[in-house]
């Protein structure tokens, strides 16, 4: 079951990881084409997106995965679901369609309120097309669910080099000067990302049309009613997370003075895109783990196969962990700006609170496959108030890096507490010594870096090896151990 959930993250992993490694790569040419306040506008817009993003959802997505796996007739629970999200999603266009001057004065946009009608539309077809692709993982189509993604992320790449690349060297060139004129304006700036972006979400959903067009239209109240009992937590749980995840870009904006503040979110905003190493592997995790944690609930073994896929994570994360802040000198060069480098001493902090985080989604197992999701809520909720109370508190002093060091407790806190009630209601048989040694290895090691570290990267490697071959020496102990037992 192990090897399974190696291979589903594997392949999940290759349209997450990749998807967004080549979403990455774009970083070098939006730090280079923005200056630091646009780049901070677009990191705001997207936030907005982001809280959007989970409310329209309304955490139906873990409640099919959950319903899917204990109902006679899943049909119902698909079809119920979509029927939902996809009515509230419509009414979401139409109301930010009417009211879209005031949003755009909103969010600090007044004058490019296009913006926001992009955005409007890349959340409705994204919303349309989320159960189509958790059916698909539930279905173990996982190369169908890769393929669909790498068209979406291509598509969105070709579009940011075509508007950011192509057509200015073409103008300078003077090649094709007056068709180019007709559908392109330099001045429009990061509204030739969102428009990339929503070619994408609308050629995801034509790949997705066979599964759309395959779903029943009904509606089943009954079944509405249990997916929404189980799902309102996840909803507000989700709305922590990304408050978590995202309040601090926008505390930033408006805390700060009016001169730095968007230029400070721009800032903090791509140095934290050097952390995105240790995110994708987690999506990818995520992505992998979420169906295969609720088919193991059925087994004998279940726990036991919970806590050696901490194990497991722990280890791999601590690596990245490790590997992103030893080389963060070649990494920095991602950001071409160097205006851009003042905030790298975020990264090991953001690196590390990336981690907790991860191991927050490997302890919420417990919660999930035992309909307890009201505690997920409860520790969400807890880990928003700390991180927005920490923010008022530390970002008029030390700007994005009161941001950072927020993140890490609140993930920190998040942690205990779910260890702390898993416990009591679930408890799974972590092998916390084991989970310790990895985390303080990667961090006493990085350590040793920033004593000595040399410009060819030999440190670096050697460093990254050893904890390789400790790893690796440690996990074939265990192994025998266990065999002799």
């Amino acid at each position: 079951m192990l090897k399974r959930l190696v291979g589903q993250t594997a392949i999940y992993g290759l349209s997450s990881i990749l998807g967004r490694l080549l979403n990455f790569l774009l970083v070098p040419l939006y730090t280079s084409v923005f200056a630091t306040g646009e780049y901070g506008r677009l990191s705001v817009l997207m936030t907005m997106v982001a809280f959007s993003m989970v409310v329209l959802t309304f955490g139906f997505e873990t409640a099919f995965f959950h319903f899917t796996n204990k109902e006679k007739h899943p049909s119902k629970i698909l079809s119920t679901a979509f029927f939902f999200l996809s009515t509230t999603a419509l009414l979401f266009l139409t109301f930010t369609i009417q009211s879209v001057d005031s949003i755009a004065n909103l969010l600090h946009v007044t004058g490019n309120a296009i913006y926001i009608k992009y955005l409007a539309f890349i959340l409705v077809f994204d919303v349309i097309t989320t159960l189509p692709f958790a059916k698909l993982r539930v279905d173990n189509k996982a190369w169908r669910f890769a393929f669909i993604r790498m068209t979406n992320v291509t598509v969105n790449i070709a579009l940011n080099l075509f508007f950011f690349l192509l057509c200015p060297f073409l103008l300078s060139k003077g090649y094709a000067v007056e068709l180019i004129k007709s559908f392109y304006r330099p001045d429009f700036g990061i509204g030739y990302i969102f428009t990339a972006n929503l070619l994408a979400s609308f050629s995801m959903l034509l790949l997705l049309s066979p599964e759309i067009l395959s779903i029943k239209i009904a509606f089943d109240k009954s079944v509405f009613i249990r997916m929404w009992k189980y799902a309102f937590p996840i909803l507000i749980g989700g709305l922590a997370y990304t408050t978590n995840e995202m309040v601090d870009k926008l505390l930033l904006e408006y805390l700060l003075p009016p001169s730095i503040a968007t230029e400070q979110v721009g800032v903090y905003s791509a140095c934290y895109k050097i952390a995105i190493f240790m995110t994708l592997f987690i999506q990818a995790f995520r992505y992998g783990a979420e169906p295969f944690f609720f088919a193991q609930a059925k087994t004998i073994n279940a726990k036991q196969q919970y806590a050696n896929v901490m194990r497991y994570f722990v280890a791999f994360t601590s690596l990245i962990f490790l590997g992103i802040n030893v080389f963060i000198d070649l990494l920095k060069h991602f950001l071409q700006n160097e205006s851009y480098h003042v905030g790298l001493d975020v990264v090991p902090i953001l690196l590390l609170a990336n981690l907790f985080l991860g191991i927050y989604y490997n302890l919420s197992v417990w919660y999930k496959v035992t309909e307890k999701t009201k505690y997920g809520a409860y520790i969400s909720l807890t880990g928003a108030i700390i991180t927005i109370s920490l923010n008022l508190a530390l970002i008029p002093s030390i700007s994005y890096m009161g941001s950072a060091w927020a993140t890490l407790v609140c993930y920190i806190t998040m942690c205990v507490l779910s260890y702390y009630f898993s416990r009591k209601y679930y408890p799974i048989p972590y092998d916390w010594k084991r989970i310790s040694l990895y985390m303080s290895s990667a961090i006493v090691f990085y350590g040793l870096w920033t004593i000595w570290h040399d410009s060819y990267f030999i440190m670096s490697s050697l460093l990254c090896l050893l904890f390789i071959f400790a790893v690796i020496v440690l996990e074939k102990r265990k192994k025998i151990s266990n065999f002799n037992h």
